[in-house]
């Protein structure tokens, strides 16, 4: 049980935190909000990836209208279904009407609580950490009832607004390796990224699924993250990581996969059951994890490179897939309202020794989907290629980030139907 005094005071102690100087707005401000009724708003993304201050910008519209408690803190650890009635005396003793709930699926039962707020006609925001410790519940009392939204680290246009720094070829450099935890960016502390990967293995994963042994999925970790942009085959890791069969590495892959801290991008396929037998390519939720996890020696541009474009593509709200066909590869297929729309090649320089794979790859998915234009992202080349009345834009990925380049070379990127 948790008494009315040490709710109050743990309000109290968080609503004291909240910063009272104008913090960087995120670019996710604008397309969420707070005022659903009677739907809930749900903000979900890795730890430390700035949810925390999204949502006192989020406060910030109604600064005399808004209740927030974490309740993911040492007061509170034991909260009961009987204690949200003391909750509830404390919203109605200060007739607030815009509620943020911070790690409340640590609360057993907690969206029947939710569903009775949304009911009553309370405007409810959740954060939490863990996508499957939401959607689980969310599938249950709330399905219809709920707006999803995933928050990522910062942009590199977000990193250029807190620097205060210029697009440009070497910020976006410094970018990839510093990445966008705020934390991380400000201090430069590799500590911070080292205990933030501890934290999602040791609170989200090992102690959540009673997993005694913390070996195999440290190792599956740093594997994905030294591996990023390549593909991953569960039946080839039993081994490498200590485990007993592919379905424990099935495993391990959607635990990390629910903490955000990796990202798994299917094979493009019109059958789903196509998507799940092929392998996925693995990405890193920030390249500033990679910088810190990975041994220098191993680093590699080009696939930071190709990570960054991913986490962008996913800022925009893609449904991104990789595509292989006829032994021909390209990056992603861009997919919204489950159509494809776009496909985009990543490397780091076109030259004559990796030309024939990286435009052939191109090629072959812009024939697939009957694309006339395609787009190549490297590090710093800009030009186009015209065959067949076909067009292939080549951009630095810096410039298509930061939305500096040519809008001509742009228009490749918005949704088309397929014929």
């Amino acid at each position: 049980m948790i008494y009315r005094n040490d709710l109050e005071d743990v309000m109290q102690a968080q609503q004291a935190r909240i910063t009272h100087d104008v913090s960087f707005p995120r670019e996710a401000l604008s397309s969420i909000k707070a005022d659903y009724s009677p739907v809930a708003t749900i903000i979900t993304g890795v730890r430390r990836c700035g949810k925390s201050t999204l949502v006192e910008q989020l406060m910030a519209r109604y600064p005399d209208d808004s209740l927030l408690l974490n309740f993911d803190v040492p007061r509170l650890y034991g909260f009961q279904m009987e204690d949200f009635r003391r909750l509830d005396a404390i919203i109605a003793d200060r007739g607030c009407r815009h509620l943020f709930f911070d790690e409340i699926q640590v609360v057993s039962g907690w969206e029947m609580y939710i569903n009775q707020k949304l009911q009553e006609g309370y405007q409810v925001v959740i954060t939490g950490s863990n996508a499957s410790l939401l959607s689980r519940e969310l599938g249950t009392h709330l399905t219809g009832r709920h707006i999803d939204s995933v928050l990522y680290p910062f942009s590199y246009t977000e990193y250029c607004g807190i620097k205060d720094v210029q697009a440009s070829a070497k910020t976006f450099s410094d970018y990839l390796v510093t990445g966008g935890f705020p934390a991380y960016i400000r201090w430069q502390d590799e500590r911070l990224l080292n205990e933030l990967a501890n934290d999602i293995l040791y609170r989200d994963i090992l102690v959540r699924y009673n997993i005694r042994d913390e070996k195999p999925i440290k190792n599956l970790l740093l594997f994905v993250v030294a591996n990023i942009g390549n593909r991953v085959s569960a039946a080839r890791l039993v081994d490498a990581i200590g485990v007993k069969t592919g379905n424990t590495v099935v495993d391990y892959l959607t635990y990390l996969e629910n903490t955000y801290i990796i990202q798994l991008v299917p094979k493009f396929s019109y059958s789903y059951r196509a998507q799940l037998i092929n392998p996925k390519k693995m990405y890193c939720i920030d390249t500033g994890l990679h910088s810190v996890l990975t041994p220098s020696s191993s680093q590699d541009k080009g696939h930071k490179l190709e990570n960054v474009v991913y986490l962008a593509l996913k800022r925009q709200g893609y449904d991104v897939f990789y595509f292989d066909e006829e032994r021909k590869e390209c990056d992603f297929v861009l997919c919204k309202h489950n159509q494809p729309s776009a496909v985009v090649q990543v490397c780091l320089q076109l030259n004559s020794d990796n030309e024939a794979r990286e435009l052939g790859g191109l090629k072959q998915a812009m024939a697939y989907f009957d694309f006339k234009v395609g787009l190549v992202l490297t590090d710093n080349q800009e030009d186009e290629i015209q065959y067949d009345g076909h067009t292939i834009r080549i951009v630095p990925v810096w410039k298509w980030i930061a939305g500096i380049c040519d809008n001509s070379f742009m228009d490749c990127m918005e949704p088309k139907a397929v014929p």
